[in-house]
């Protein structure tokens, strides 16, 4: 027989033959036991195979070269100035090659340091597995799981490979990212013929799919680019999803493109017209061209979010992509849970409430035998939050050695719709018995007689805020592996009781959200009791709380209207949740849910900006756009503020160049008509513009004003229109003036006339950023920071200094007289304070204005999930070479 050597995944069908293997041939196949792997061997096998991961994250000089270099603009007048160069005009060539040159570096340079800080951000970023090596279980990030694995399969996690099963016990699997089927597939373990579609390998769990329901464990077959899922997130490519913020850049961009294109074509036939050589008007025109485009944006942007996420990582706030960081600060409403958030998420056991007829001992001895992660020795890794408090309580020290007299038979782990799990145990005398444990509600209307004492406690309990688990028994049992039909004629055993106070600091970061303008709710799946006296604790008014049953009889319009005036949504389901979230973002603005469990994906599938901690489940952070490193509402409000600083500090950027970029390059196409030569050489132009944008990258340090960060603002293209038509022509009647004084009082020739226009365009658009930089009155009431006040000074002192050195020839410049300085300064002076009454008065008719409607919801791109789901398996760097798979005879 050919038996296929470990890791069979090179022949790209390795799954489809193991589907259709018995499990002891799947198993030799894989070279590997039920024990797993030694970590010897699977460090071997790691070197072989290569990581687990199907993409990677590494910053690459060449992509963000050609980012650089791919504007058409730029392609143009390169050719057009290798022409020049060729027809004699060399000088010009060189010195508009060299400052094309030297603009494209500071763009590269910017951002590939924040290609980098992304690449350093993703590294922080982890996602774990639990396999069994060296005979026993311990966590594996997911990159090293290899072929030959024995891994675990618990409720909510995502499958981390391609698996064939070994063992199940009610597992069903969501396969929707890689089927579409909507409804979750029953798992098993039999063969299946070969041929068998994707759709329908039963005894198999792939890479990328959701654990629904139940628990398994199986064997690694294929791994990384080899899986199914790992064929078809290569075929996607590494184009990221755009998230507003870049349609907003790429709106604004198109923009400025259509004036570019009008002007460009509007002064190249002008000067044709007027009988000016045809190269010198190309160059000429395409240098404005190149001026109004904002060449450095990407790398103004890419700053700005590089040093945004510094800062945020220092506030323990990670992003999956620097531009998410933006999408954070457009947030209005958050919905969040409950544990960990507003409580403090450290459960401890506080006591046992036994039922008639039974004891304390035995009800916590009950409930330490009823988990899903533990028994005589203790609680398995990867155990929940309660079972580890109750194990670890001190109630439960002298409880230990009698549990290892009982044997757990068989279990039907918890899923959220019966919210409930039951063990059948097998004590010393050879009795068995079916214990089940969860939710009050869900175990209390499946027992008989249930006393009225025990009602009354659990209300008490719930009114004080209190986290309760119900615990009920029956015997005789009907099978050593339970199911759902046979949790029912229980008896209660009675109720444990656990802490989750309200976290200390929680009131004080509700009120800073709100101060942001942020409503905030709380969806739990915990009581609704329990959840309004939490709220209502912190000063968060509740009121009455809606439940899932509310919720199940309201159409969505019904829904719409409660939510408005709901603060808390309790005992709901992920389903629930996720329509909660759906039906408000059809209102407007923009929602983000906070959630670290399994019953939270959907939710945070369905939000604008999914948010999760770095100790939440493995799908949920899969679904998170944001990773909190401290489960903390003040935690994410310092998300949400450095979101909008950023978006504010790139707004700057974005009016200044509609407002004196456009200015001026309107006042060259003017200055070209009645002028017997050009206003400016093309040369001088780029140069101007070099200048001017490196002094704007220090924008991304410069401060806020308060009022900017109190709510959030989003891309309005219609508002930068309006600002450029507004402001442009402000800047031009400066530009103008400059030309009679040259002209007029000066009697300049050409040089002259272009070093004194070149002086005056670079001050008045240099240092205009003051004043549009706020809304308040610059200086005295918003002052700007140390490197952005430098940077803009600093580049006036240079084109004024520039005129009288040495490169004063080759740039075609002339030294220019005392009194243009003084002249420079008058203007400058008048210029800056009619931009100051143009702003009152323009920000006073926006204010005026309507409000114009909410933009409609985002298009979800089709493989949004499979790709962020892929992004959980990627390694920094390039992947490492796979070997070609050998068969042994």
């Amino acid at each position: 027989m050919t038996v296929l050597a470990p890791a069979a995944q090179a022949t790209g069908s390795g799954i489809t033959t193991a589907a259709g293997r018995p499990v002891d041939d799947a198993l030799r196949a894989a070279g590997t036991t039920r024990d797993g792997l030694s970590a010897r061997e699977a460090a071997e096998r790691l070197r072989t195979w290569g990581p687990n991961a199907v993409t990677s994250h590494r910053a690459r000089l060449p992509a963000v070269l050609w980012r650089q270099l791919r504007s058409p603009l730029l392609g143009l007048l390169l050719a057009a100035a290798t022409a020049s160069y060729f027809v004699g005009q060399r000088g010009d060539a060189v010195i508009i090659g060299a400052i094309v040159a030297l603009s494209v570096g500071l763009g590269f340079v910017n951002e590939y340091r924040a290609e980098k800080a992304a690449e350093a951000l993703h590294g922080q970023i982890h996602h774990e597995a639990v396999a069994v090596r060296d005979g026993g279980l311990c966590k594996v990030d997911v990159t090293e799981l290899v072929p030959g694995d024995v891994v675990e399969l618990k409720l909510g996690e995502i499958v981390p490979a391609d698996i064939r099963l070994l063992d199940v016990v009610g597992l069903e699997c969501d396969e929707s990212v890689l089927t579409g089927e909507s409804l979750p597939l029953p798992k098993g373990t039999s063969a299946v013929p070969s041929g068998t579609p994707l759709a329908e390998l039963s005894g198999c769990a792939l890479m990328g799919t959701v654990v629904h329901a139940g628990s398994g464990r199986g064997v690694v077959v294929t791994t990384g680019a080899a899986t199914e899922f790992g064929k078809i997130a290569a075929g996607l490519g590494t184009h990221q999803l755009e998230t507003e913020f870049q349609v907003g850049l790429r709106r604004f961009s198109m923009l400025l493109v259509y004036v570019a294109g009008a002007l460009t074509t509007s002064i190249f036939a002008v000067n044709v017209l007027l009988h000016k050589p045809l190269l010198e008007a190309l160059l000429f025109s395409l240098a404005i061209a190149v001026g109004i485009t904002p060449q450095l944006l990407p790398a103004v942007v890419s700053t700005s979010l590089a040093a945004g996420s510094r800062r945020m990582s220092r506030r323990k706030v990670l992003v999956k992509r620097l531009v998410c960081i933006e999408d954070l600060g457009d947030v209005d409403v958050l919905f969040t849970d409950k544990t960990g958030t507003l409580t403090a998420g450290r459960i401890d056991f506080m006591r046992a409430l036994p039922a008639d007829g039974s004891t304390a001992d035995e009800l916590l001895r009950w409930g330490l035998l009823c988990t899903e992660s533990g028994g005589a020795d203790g609680p398995a890794v990867g155990g929940n939050a309660l079972d580890a408090a109750l194990w670890e309580s001190a109630a439960s020290q002298r409880l230990r050695g009698t549990l290892a007299g009982s044997t757990r038979l068989g279990l039907l782990p918890f899923d959220h719709d019966r919210r409930m799990v039951s063990a059948v145990v097998r004590d010393s005398a050879g009795v068995t018995t079916l214990v089940t444990k969860g939710a009050p509600e869900s175990v209390l209307e499946r027992c008989v007689e249930v006393p009225d004492a025990a009602r009354e406690a659990l209300a008490a309990e719930f009114a004080a805020g209190n986290r309760v688990v119900a615990v009920a028994t029956r015997t005789p049992v009907g099978g050593e592996r339970p199911t759902a039909a046979d949790e029912r004629g229980l008896r209660l055993a009675g109720l444990l009781v656990f802490l989750d106070p309200p976290k200390p600091d929680a009131a004080a970061a509700l009120l800073r959200l709100a101060g942001l303008g942020i409503t905030v709710k709380v969806v739990t799946g915990d009581n609704p009791a329990v959840a309004v006296k939490v709220c209502d604790d912190l000063g968060l008014p509740a009121g009455r709380a809606l439940t899932g049953v509310d919720l199940d009889a309201l159409d969505d319009a019904e829904l719409a209207a409660a939510i408005v005036r709901t603060t808390v949504f309790a005992r709901v389901s992920p389903e629930h949740k996720a329509r909660i979230v759906r039906i408000q973002r059809t209102t407007g603005g923009d929602v983000a849910f906070l959630g670290d469990g399994v019953n939270d994906a959907l939710a945070l599938h369905a939000a604008d900006v999914g948010i999760s901690v770095e100790s939440g489940t493995d799908v949920a952070k899969d679904a998170a756009d944001v990773i909190l490193l401290e489960k903390d509402l003040d935690v994410l409000a310092d998300g949400v503020v450095e979101g909008r600083r950023i978006f504010a500090n790139t707004i700057k950027y974005v009016l200044m160049g509609t407002s004196s970029n456009f200015g001026n390059m309107f006042s060259a196409a003017g200055a070209s008509l009645f002028l017997g030569f050009l206003p400016m050489l093309p040369s001088q132009i780029l140069l101007n513009n070099l200048l001017y944008d490196t002094s704007q990258l220090a924008i991304p340090t410069d401060h806020v004003d308060e009022e900017q960060l109190r709510r959030p603002s989003h891309w309005d293209i219609g508002f930068i229109r309006r600002f450029m038509v507004c402001f442009g022509p402000i800047s031009s009647v400066f530009d103008f003036a400059t030309f009679g004084v040259m002209l007029w009082v000066f009697h300049s020739g050409p040089v002259q006339f272009r070093t004194g226009w070149f002086v005056e365009s670079l001050a008045t658009q240099a240092l205009v950023i003051f004043a549009i930089r706020t809304r308040r009155s610059p200086f005295w009431r918003s002052r700007p920071s140390l490197p952005l006040t430098l940077a803009a000074f600093g580049v006036v002192a240079v084109g004024a200094v520039l005129p009288a050195t040495p490169l004063a020839h080759t740039l075609g410049f002339a030294p220019l007289p005392l009194g243009f300085f003084a002249a420079l300064a008058a203007m400058v002076g008048c210029y800056l304070g009619l931009i100051e009454i143009g702003k009152r008065l323009f920000y006073r008719q926006q204010s005026a204005a309507p409000t114009a409607p909410a933009d409609p919801i985002r298009r979800r791109d089709p493989w949004r999930r499979l790709r962020r789901r892929g992004a959980g398996f990627s390694v920094p760097g390039r992947l490492g070479h796979r070997r070609h798979l050998v068969r042994a005879g």
